[in-house]
């Protein structure tokens, strides 16, 4: 099995569908994407996005929230819309015989949603709570402003839940504008499957993209991270320790053809957790912090290294020496040849985890696609890591020595 693409044309819009047949279980599984429509294109008014989608779970104006709600539960139907930083998705799964139900309430969401002041209050009170619960957690603290530092100035330097200021000046207004404005056929996407044919599930996602308007198309965007390395200390008189926040530029854009060789090096850095360089030295060898991580984000607006670690107050510096020591001996000296073999056993050995459910396969599919990848690519980039040699991947560490370029963002004391 395997998931195809291909497109359905509404109002003379080429809409992308992504598709699947599935018969293992009487389910049907639909996600609406939006591109272009997440935090990162909702202008000044931060957190627009993301209250967008909390308002339009309220249900429609005819039933209103609970009533609403209560049509979803009767047919153990699920219906949700969330923002992110660059798309908005709505996602509608149910059992197949309930599809129709909740294709008709999504429907009926679309054309009147609870768009009132009543439900505004209620959503923006929601948000203001969720934004107060987050500065005690010193984590998203300092994760928030290790991206305020690395993309200051830019719309990724705010985090997509937006602001208490940003949040209470919101109006009923700016999220019907920004319906109007963003859930167009030019954005959207489908992703589908389960229990129902191709000529069937493209019969009903028309009638429903139908209910949209053509819109404009979006101009692309992308934001770098800052290259001079800069340092914010935030004091919290709570805490016990120390939060380490690190990010650095890597030269990689979306869809790069090196991306396989990032993969395999950044695993063996700190995204594989025990086993990992900075979780050897830093944990294992010297007992600074329970757990050290990093990855690497490539994304169509932002591509950036970041890594974190929690450590004792008293050993703040010492932990901050360690993980640039731990980079630069990285970059200098590359991975060993048992690092690579044991980085392709996990990653080939692996994968058939991450392909074995209907929404992983679509999601890949979604991956590719969105990426600009042909669809397989995956399988490909698999066979890449196979045969991938010790002197490719270590010229390759070589080349990025822009990861050395380290900002910091640290809640202490």
């Amino acid at each position: 099995m395997a998931s195809t693409l291909d497109f359905i044309e509404v109002k003379g819009v080429k809409v992308p569908f992504i598709f699947e047949e599935d018969k293992r279980l009487p389910i049907v599984s639909m996600q609406v994407v939006f591109t272009h429509s997440g935090s990162i294109d909702e202008g000044k008014s931060f957190g627009l996005a993301r209250l967008s989608g909390k308002m339009l779970n309220e249900g429609s104006l005819r039933r209103g929230s609970v009533g609403f709600a209560d049509a979803l539960d009767a047919r153990a139907i699920q219906l949700s819309s969330n923002a992110g930083n660059e798309t908005f998705v709505i996602e509608l799964g149910s059992l197949k015989e309930e599809f129709d139900t909740g294709l008709s309430l999504l429907s009926e969401q679309l054309r009147e949603p609870n768009f009132t002041e009543k439900s505004l209050e209620k959503v923006k009170m929601m948000a203001l709570s969720d934004i107060s619960r987050k500065e005690a957690d010193f984590d998203t603290v300092a994760s928030e402003e290790l991206k305020a530092v690395l993309f200051e100035g830019t719309p990724m330097a705010v985090p997509n839940i937006g602001t208490k200021k940003s949040i209470k000046a919101i109006k009923l207004s700016d999220i019907e504008t920004f319906k109007k404005d963003h859930l167009i056929l030019s954005n959207a996407l489908i992703v589908m499957g389960g229990d129902i044919s191709i000529t069937e599930a493209k019969a009903k996602v028309q009638s429903l993209l139908s209910l949209l308007e053509a819109g404009k198309i979006a101009k692309e965007r992308h934001y770098e991270p800052r290259k001079e390395p800069k340092e914010s200390i935030l004091k919290r008189p709570q805490t016990e320790q120390a939060y380490l926040y690190f990010g650095a530029p890597f030269a990689m854009n979306e869809g790069d053809p090196e991306f396989f060789k990032a993969r395999v090096a950044m695993f063996i850095l700190g995204s594989s957790g025990f086993g990992s360089r900075l979780m050897e030295e830093i944990r294992v060898k010297r007992g600074l912090a329970y757990s050290a991580y990093s990855r690497l984000s490539v994304a169509k607006t932002n591509t950036y290294f970041s890594g974190y670690l929690q450590t004792k107050l008293e050993s703040q510096e010492e932990a901050k020496k360690t993980v640039v020591e731990v980079i630069d001996t990285f970059v200098r000296g590359g991975v060993t040849q048992n690092e690579l073999d044991q980085a392709r056993k996990f990653l080939l050995g692996s994968e058939p985890l991450r392909v074995e459910t209907l929404s992983q396969r679509l999601g890949r599919t979604f991956s590719e696609y969105y990426q600009g990848k042909p669809l397989g690519s995956s399988v490909q980039e698999l066979e890449m890591i196979r045969t991938l040699t010790l002197e490719d991947v270590n010229d390759f560490i070589k080349r990025h020595g822009e990861i050395r370029d380290l900002s910091y963002a640290i809640v202490t004391k």
